[in-house]
């Protein structure tokens, strides 16, 4: 079985009855994923693809340990057999993580168990959650991060955090737009 369907199956199968929208939003990050191959070697694509497929895994209520996603995702992924380790560093890592880690007291955690992947594969996957609405269709990164402020509020953790991550995350979009512009002309 290939990485990709090991993933999208794993996703599925913990995801689509429990939080469908969250199912919906995996799948359209996937879809961002193959549309960034023209950039990316084909081992690289596989595991981007991958990794979109699971980076919200977290969110599974089975799943929920510690209460943040990326962390508890990474976790129960590392545990699972066939499971790449660079797909789970990618997870535990994804859309600047590690800023939202420190706001809930994890980031030790998060950086002693889990190393960063390199920029450019974790750049691509920052693009691919964050150009892709709640529901799995396109958007901009300005108006992912809009959103998700509105939906958490701006004082919260998470829209604290995501207002910190606002200019990284828009750097690494405008990254990779520039390769796939670059890679298309």
């Amino acid at each position: 079985m290939s990485l990709t369907k090991w993933a999208h199956d794993l996703a599925e199968s913990v995801l689509a009855e429990s939080l469908p929208r969250r199912w919906a939003h995996v799948q359209g990050v996937a879809r961002r994923a193959r549309e960034l191959r023209p950039i990316l070697s084909e081992p690289d694509a596989d595991l981007l693809e991958a990794a979109a497929f699971l980076h919200d895994i977290g969110y599974a209520p089975e799943l929920v340990d510690t209460g943040f996603h990326p962390l508890d995702g990474a976790r129960f992924l590392r545990q699972q057999k066939g499971a790449d380790e660079r797909v789970v560093n990618l997870v535990a890592h994804h859309s600047c993580a590690l800023l939202e880690a420190e706001e809930r007291g994890l980031r030790q955690d998060l950086e002693t168990e889990f190393r960063l992947e390199r920029p450019e594969l974790v750049d691509a996957l920052v693009y691919c959650d964050m150009t892709t609405t709640p529901d799995g269709t396109p958007t901009d990164s300005k108006a992912r991060v809009g959103e998700i402020v509105d939906r958490y509020g701006p004082d919260t953790l998470v829209g604290r955090f995501i207002q910190r991550a606002a200019p990284e995350i828009h750097a690494a979009t405008a990254r990779v737009r520039a390769q796939l512009e670059e890679a298309h002309a």
